[in-house]
């Protein structure tokens, strides 16, 4: 798309970046929003050594992003890139912002050594995984199960 650019997130760009994530948030079953939580989250992210917020802008405005996070992978024996928080603004939707957001994070993943990407997609964003399958992203066999330690379920009530 002309006049769009990718780069790394600044903490400037917090107000849109919670803003998309009240968009994904919608679609995931899984996930509540909560403006607190996900700008300590964003907050913690840019300061993470390990992984990287990656945003889509046209003419000075965020239309997207996505994040990821290196582990080290016991099964590949070596870096693991979770990618989490893929989203782009309903408008720009279809005009290739989201490719070009995945493949600067493979990129960047690349750098560092990594020898899989891996995520977490709601089942019912049909949209999504559509998306994914056409970035070559494959089925496994696993799945996610979560717990919330006790200290966080007595904290947040």
């Amino acid at each position: 798309m002309p006049g769009m650019i990718i780069r790394k997130a600044k903490s400037t760009d917090l107000k849109s970046l919670i803003e998309l994530l009240r968009i994904l948030f919608a679609l995931e079953k899984d996930f509540s929003f909560h403006a607190c939580r996900q700008h300590r989250g964003l907050e913690m992210m840019l300061e993470n050594d390990r992984g990287i917020m990656l945003v889509a802008e046209r003419d000075t405005q965020v239309i997207g992003m996505c994040s990821g996070q290196l582990m080290i992978s016991t099964a590949e024996g070596g870096f693991s890139l979770l990618v989490e928080d893929v989203v782009v603004d309903e408008r720009w939707r279809g005009r290739g912002v989201g490719k070009k957001l995945l493949q600067a994070l493979e990129d960047w993943a690349g750098k560092r050594d990594t020898v899989r990407f891996q995520l977490l997609a709601d089942q019912s964003n049909k949209a999504g995984l559509k998306f994914y399958h056409n970035q070559s992203w494959q089925n496994t066999e696993l799945i996610c199960l979560c717990k919330r330690p006790m200290v966080i379920n007595k904290r947040e009530g």
